[in-house]
């Protein structure tokens, strides 16, 4: 049975953010309860996902990534991915830039430099170095597997345009610099990744195209 986790108004990290931060605590309240499960057991299919993502449209993305998947019998894994060509890869609509990260990845899990279940072990800094040797896997990139993957739960997003977008709707601020932005939410800690998850939610809701209101 997959890991379902459920947060809401009765974990104790919500009830430390709330009390912490007004603005996160309306955007808590507006969201209501989050249920998710963490992508352990397919933590190579989410690495493919993110790299098809990065600099496209979540729609774009995610067809790229369906038809990667028919390729793939369904089941996006190093196996099947290193028996494709890169021109069969790249018949999705994949970048040659993306063809040649994909297979980067692929080739550390074949040989074995890149291991999922000892990443388990590492600290945030070590994974983030761990993966970012990899050519094409960036800060960001290692950052969401932070946080999708192995659920640590203090990952601070300021790269991800879609995080700053609820940033700059909630704090009413065009300044997204990494100093302003971790000076901020410096009051998050320990659960900048649990506050993250409700800023993406309330994006995904379409709560940012109306005016936050603090007290309305």
């Amino acid at each position: 049975m997959p890991n379902v986790v459920t947060i809401d108004m009765s974990t104790p990290s919500v009830q430390y953010l709330c009390k912490k931060d007004k603005r996160l605590a309306k955007v808590i309240s507006m969201v209501g309860s989050i249920s998710y499960v963490p992508h352990e057991e397919d933590a190579y299919a989410f690495l493919v996902h993110e790299i098809i993502e990065q600099m496209l449209s979540v729609k774009a993305g995610q067809k790229i990534y369906s038809r990667l998947e028919e390729l793939c019998g369904e089941e996006i894994s190093s196996v099947r991915i290193a028996a494709l060509t890169d021109e069969q890869i790249r018949s999705t609509g994949t970048s040659n830039a993306k063809v040649e990260y994909i297979r980067n990845i692929t080739n550390a899990v074949t040989n074995g430099t890149l291991d999922f279940s000892a990443m388990q072990h590492l600290s945030d800094e070590e994974v983030i170095a761990s993966l970012t040797k990899i050519r094409g896997i960036g800060k960001w990139t290692a950052k969401m597997y932070l946080m999708f993957v192995l659920d640590r739960q203090d990952i601070l997003p300021f790269e991800d345009g879609a995080f700053l977008q609820v940033y700059r709707w909630m704090y009413k601020t065009q300044d997204c610099s990494e100093k302003a932005v971790t000076t901020k939410c410096k009051k998050w800690k320990p659960y900048s990744s649990v506050a993250s998850r409700f800023c993406y939610r309330a994006l995904d809701a379409s709560m940012t195209k109306e005016e936050f209101h603090l007290f309305k």
